[in-house]
C-alpha cells in the first residue's frame, strides 16, 4: 500500500485525539467546549484547570511528535523526509478537525510544534522564542500563536530545513490552517476585545445571556 497514504491515516488518528476535551471531560465533569472559548485547545483548558492546561499543551504536541516518529520507524529510504513532513501536517490537520468530535477541534499551535519539533529544529526554537516575547509583551496568546504560524514558513525556508521544496508545501498548509482557525481571535484582536492573559472568559452561555438582555 502507498506510504502515503498509511502515513495520513495513521497520523490524522493520532493527531484527532482530543486531549484536552478527554481530560476536562474525566477530571471535572465538564464539556470544555461549553465554555471560554468552546476550543479544545491548552489555553481554554486552562481557564478550567492550569493543570490540564500544561498537560493538555504536552499531549497535544506529544501526539504530533508521535506521528512523526511512527513514520520514520514504518519508512525509510530518500523520500523519508516528505513521509515525515506528510505525517506532521495530517497530525495537525487531526487536531483541527477530529473525527470524534463532529469534526470541531483546537486550533493546532501546540501539534504543530510537537509534529515539526525533529524535522524543523531551528524554526521551532526560534517559534518558541517568538511567541514568548509577544505573549509576554502584550498579554495576547492568540497574537503570539498567529505571528509564530505566519513565520513559520519563511524560517523554514531561511533556515534550510527541508531536503524537497513540497515539505515547504505543507509548512505553508499548516501555517494557513492555523491562522485560518485564529480568525475569529484575529477579530478581536483588531476589535480590542481579546482577553489577555490572566483574564477569565465569559461562558458559552453568560455570552448568550447578555445578548439577550
Amino acid at each position: 500500500m502507498n506510504p502515503y497514504l498509511i502515513t495520513a491515516a495513521v497520523s490524522y488518528l493520532l493527531g484527532s485525539i482530543p486531549f484536552g476535551y478527554l481530560l476536562v471531560r474525566i477530571f471535572k465533569g465538564e464539556d470544555v467546549r461549553t465554555s471560554g472559548s468552546g476550543n479544545i485547545g491548552a489555553t481554554n483548558v486552562a481557564r478550567k484547570s492550569p493543570a490540564l492546561g500544561v498537560a493538555t499543551l504536552l499531549l497535544d504536541a506529544a501526539k504530533g511528535l508521535a506521528a512523526v516518529l511512527v513514520a520514520r520507524v514504518l519508512f525509510s529510504g530518500p523520500h523519508q523526509q516528505l513521509i515525515m513532513t506528510t505525517a506532521a501536517f495530517f497530525a495537525v490537520l487531526g487536531h483541527l478537525f477530529p473525527v470524534w468530535l463532529k469534526f470541531r477541534g483546537g486550533k493546532g499551535v501546540a501539534t504543530s510544534l510537537g509534529a515539526f519539533i525533529l524535522l524543523t529544529p531551528k524554526s521551532i526554537l526560534c517559534m518558541v522564542g517568538l511567541f514568548l516575547m509577544i505573549a509576554v509583551a502584550f498579554r495576547y496568546v492568540s497574537l503570539g500563536s498567529v505571528a509564530v504560524a505566519a513565520a513559520f514558513p519563511l524560517l523554514a525556508w531561511a533556515l534550510h530545513e527541508y531536503v524537497d521544496s513540497r515539505q515547504l508545501v505543507f509548512i505553508a498548509l499548516v501555517s494557513a490552517l492555523v491562522i485560518w482557525k485564529h480568525r475569529q481571535n484575529i477579530g478581536r484582536l483588531a476589535a480590542g476585545t481579546e482577553s489577555k492573559l490572566g483574564t477569565k472568559s465569559e461562558t458559552k452561555s453568560e455570552t448568550l445571556g447578555a445578548t439577550r438582555q
